[in-house]
């Protein structure tokens, strides 16, 4: 609800900006969605690191 009032007062203030925004934000989301994917799968990655590195330590807590 913010980001749209946001966008309203921008729209009020200095409308072509706020078009030019409106039309460049789909574009720009579909660009950065490649990065937000491979952030996914390091993150993956480094929990099952985590967990493989701490595993004997839980192992050895279990007994």
């Amino acid at each position: 609800m913010v980001k749209f009032l946001l966008f309203l007062l921008l729209f009020f203030l200095c409308w072509p900006l706020a078009l030019v925004g409106l039309v460049l934000y789909p574009i720009v989301w579909v660009l950065l969605l490649p990065f937000r994917i491979v952030g996914i799968a390091v993150g993956g990655v480094l929990e099952l690191v985590s967990a493989i590195v701490f595993l004997p330590a839980r192992v050895i807590r279990a007994i």
